[in-house]
């Protein structure tokens, strides 16, 4: 962590993320849907790989996609194709706090650069959040109260199947049942089971941080889970 391979990739996402609003701004409609299947593929056949080499050896503890990152690419992924909204605001309150917070403390336990392990953990994350940003600042996309609830709910629900799978296989998947054994913020939420009460807390209220001014600016107007995104 903070390695020159960390701050490189820091780097290359403070670039792409400049580049991807950039894009997004001077887009047509037309050239936003083929950009938009374009990286949603590309999104999808990179997680494709990386999941396919979790499987080797097989291993519950490790090889079931139960990572809150593995539902963000695959939501990602088709946010990116689709650019429905329920996939939309799943991808702006997953991608810009907790995917951000794989870049600012990951769990780098692999091979460094110029491994494929190091490229894909990267390549993932970054995407996620890249998605997230084009959509939002660079298409215009935006969040509301009803995405707000509906992002919760899915949230809630993971966090109870996750946790309840990881008592019975022995797993730690996202972090729920114990916390990495590298540095996070984490550290700083006290122990089992509070830092995971603690963190909800926090991210629900983060989240609605994050939705408060695109109502206000709308005049209280919400965009719902369920419509599509005129950029579709």
């Amino acid at each position: 962590m903070y390695g020159p391979s960390h701050w490189a990739a820091l780097a290359v996402f403070a670039a792409g993320a400049v580049v991807v609003v950039w894009l997004g701004r001077r887009q047509t409609e037309g050239q936003a849907r083929i950009f938009g299947r374009v990286v949603g593929a590309i999104t999808a056949a990179i997680y494709a790989a990386a999941f396919v080499n979790a499987l080797f050896p097989p291993d519950l503890r490790w090889s079931v996609p139960l990572h809150l990152t593995d539902l963000a690419t695959m939501v990602t992924a088709y946010a990116m194709w689709s650019q429905r909204q329920w996939a939309y605001v799943l991808t702006y309150y997953w991608g810009l706090v907790l995917s951000v917070q794989a870049l600012i403390s990951p769990v780098l336990r692999g091979p460094d650069f110029p491994h494929y392990q190091f490229l894909g953990f990267w390549a993932i994350h970054l995407l996620v959040v890249w998605a997230a940003i084009y959509l939002t600042w660079g298409r215009g996309m935006r969040p509301g109260w009803r995405g707000y609830r509906f992002v919760v709910a899915v949230t809630v629900t993971w966090v109870v199947v996750t946790m309840t799978f990881n008592s019975i296989a022995g797993s730690n998947y996202g972090f729920l049942n114990a916390k990495p054994g590298t540095p996070s913020l984490l550290d700083v939420m006290g122990t089992w089971p509070w830092y995971v009460l603690v963190g909800a807390v926090l991210v629900a209220a983060i989240w609605a941080a994050m939705t408060w001014p695109w109502e206000r600016g709308r005049g209280g107007q919400s965009t719902g889970p369920s419509e599509c995104s005129s950029a579709s």
